[in-house]
C-alpha cells in the first residue's frame, strides 16, 4: 500500500474555483484502479490535510500522471495553494482495533 499525505494552505481568493476542482479530483481518484481511500481534514489554523491510499506504487503513479490530475496540479500551483507539502509513504507496520458492537437495547 502507498499512502500520500498532502498538507496545504489555500489562497482564500481561490475558494470558489477550488471547491469544484477538488470535488472533481476526489471523484476521479475514487474511480482509479487501485484506489483505497481519500480523506481530508482542516486544522484550526487553516492547514488542510488529505490522506490518500492506493494499492501500489504503480496505481499511485497512474493517478499522479492522469492528464486531468496533471492539469489540476498545475492549476493548484498557479492559483489554489499558498503552499503545500506532499509525502509519499509505505507503511512499515499496521495495527487495527475495532470494538465489537454492543446491543444497547438488552
Amino acid at each position: 500500500m502507498m499512502v500520500v499525505i498532502f498538507r496545504s494552505r489555500l489562497d482564500p481568493a481561490s475558494n470558489s474555483e477550488y471547491q469544484p476542482a477538488a470535488e472533481r479530483m476526489e471523484t476521479l481518484a475514487r474511480s482509479m484502479a487501485g484506489f483505497i481511500s481519500f480523506k481530508t481534514f482542516t486544522a484550526a489554523d487553516g492547514e488542510r490535510v488529505a490522506i490518500i491510499e492506493f494499492e501500489s506504487e504503480q496505481t499511485l503513479a497512474a493517478w499522479r500522471n492522469h492528464p486531468e490530475h496533471v492539469d489540476a496540479q498545475r492549476r493548484g500551483r498557479q492559483a489554489f495553494y499558498l503552499e503545500y507539502r506532499i509525502q509519499v509513504l509505505t507503511p512499515i507496520r499496521e495495527r487495527t482495533f475495532k470494538r465489537p458492537h454492543v446491543d444497547a437495547s438488552r
